[in-house]
């Protein structure tokens, strides 16, 4: 029963995870666009665009880069089917920041000056958000003393009231993550970046769509990390994910962009004050 449990999990991701991450994109740009004072596209414009890449020609400057994106895809895919079907968190994250690394070799081998500085911006925003992401981690297996996804969500109390500072600094790292304002360096869903799209820039066609869909994925598997905070109560920790990107979509339509030295630098205070603090609290108190 466990095993059909599992198969069904992954199907429901497999499946449902970038239709879900594309319904998300729609909204944000519809939301995106009311907030601009604009009527904004359908709320079904990403499978649209998506739809329309697959038809267009994939003109590359060194074929090997699409290579890294498929490998960037299939990483991502792999990350979320362990995390749905309740695997080892930690190798949740590698396995995600494995997926990041082949997304910066692919800006790296187009050799384009966009695309190069694209993927040197993704490189920073590594370096800023993963410690943040990793005591996360930590954090959930002080109070449950299991790395399992499975065990989290089973705990019979919320997380958020034992890792608040925890769930804060993610809060604060998941605008680099969703690739919003101020923190959009390496590469932007809107039309408002100033190296053109940056690290996607020489991408184009399929490769284009699929680099799409690998994010739509990823957005999903990060919503499940908020979701892990209020896992005792599915209904509450699905709406908690809901706001928390509806929040995002706010910050993207109200800070401009920052420069790298603050991201870099405001990210890491904030893991050492909300994360590393609240995992000392918690090392006291327990």
């Amino acid at each position: 029963m466990v095993t059909v449990n599992r198969v069904l999990l992954l199907f429901a991701f497999l499946v449902g995870a970038p239709l879900l991450g594309g319904l998300l994109m729609g909204i944000d740009r519809k939301i995106s666009a009311r907030l601009q004072g604009r009527f904004g596209p359908p709320i079904l414009q990403p499978f649209y665009d998506v739809g329309k890449l697959f038809l267009k020609q994939t003109l590359v400057v060194r074929r090997s880069q699409n290579m890294f994106i498929v490998f960037f895809l299939v990483f991502v895919i792999v990350t979320g089917a362990i995390f749905f079907v309740g695997g080892d968190l930690l190798l949740v994250i590698f396995a995600l920041t494995l997926a990041g690394i082949f997304f910066v070799l692919a800006g790296y081998k187009s050799s384009s000056p966009y695309s190069f500085i694209g993927a040197q911006r993704e490189l920073l925003q590594m370096l800023a958000y993963e410690p943040m992401i990793i005591l996360a981690a930590i954090g959930m297996y002080m109070v449950t003393k299991s790395f399992s996804v499975a065990a989290i969500i089973a705990h019979p109390t919320a997380l958020i009231t034992t890792l608040p500072g925890i769930f804060l600094g993610f809060l604060y790292i998941l605008t680099i993550k969703f690739r919003k304002s101020p923190f959009d360096l390496s590469l932007s869903h809107h039309a408002h970046q100033e190296i053109v799209r940056g690290i996607a820039t020489e991408f184009s066609g399929p490769t284009l769509a699929l680099i799409e869909i690998a994010h739509w994925y990823e957005n999903v598997i990060l919503l499940g990390f908020i979701y892990l905070f209020f896992a005792n109560d599915p209904i509450l920790a699905a709406l908690a994910a809901a706001l928390v990107y509806f929040l995002e979509i706010i910050i993207d339509n109200t800070f401009a962009r920052a420069k790298w030295q603050l991201m870099v630098k405001s990210s890491w205070i904030v893991t050492l004050v909300l994360g590393m603090g609240n995992l000392l609290i918690l090392s006291f108190v327990r």
